[in-house]
């Protein structure tokens, strides 16, 4: 059975995974409204990857005899000056999603709770790779600057981004 404490904290989680999925929605809409649909089309495919997570949480925490306390979600901005400034607020956000993911395993090995560490493993695992992904954009779009055609052939690219699969949040 899950303790209360960790499963208060992993509500806490899920309202922030779909959190992170409304605001790569939002980001999207600013996106897509700017004529970058393509840059649109790869926040939509991270809004249902972040979904995905939640879910996987969600169910953990059910499976695992918790109870799933759906905690109101804020409204994300609604606007940035260009897309490297969305995708730099991207990885921000996701630097912060890691400091979350890394709080609740170590509450997770103090609790001796072994299962839901191994859970969180996949987690900890995901976001360097949510990292490391949301930075090599910001790289290339720091290094074509204002380059009108270099943005567009990132934006045909991220344009072919493949829809996340369930077993991407498993």
């Amino acid at each position: 059975m899950l303790k209360k404490t960790v499963a208060d904290a992993l509500n806490v989680q899920i309202q922030a995974e779909f959190y992170s999925s409304y605001l790569y929605l939002s980001m999207a809409a600013w996106c897509e409204a700017s004529n970058y649909e393509g840059f649109g089309h790869w926040m939509r495919m991270q809004a249902q990857e972040e979904l995905l997570h939640g879910m996987k949480m969600f169910d953990y925490v059910n499976m695992t005899g918790g109870k799933v306390e759906l905690l109101a979600i804020e409204q994300p901005p609604v606007d940035w000056d260009s897309p490297l400034a969305a995708f730099k607020a991207a990885y921000d956000h996701e630097v912060h999603m890691t400091e979350n993911i890394n709080k609740l395993m170590s509450m997770a090995m103090k609790e001796d709770d072994h299962a839901t560490a191994n859970m969180l493993q996949w987690f900890v695992s995901e976001q360097v790779e949510e990292e490391a992904s949301v930075d090599a954009i910001c790289g290339r779009l720091e290094m074509m600057g204002e380059f009108a055609q270099g943005l567009y052939m990132l934006d045909r690219e991220l344009a072919g981004r493949a829809a996340p699969t369930m077993t991407e949040g498993e």
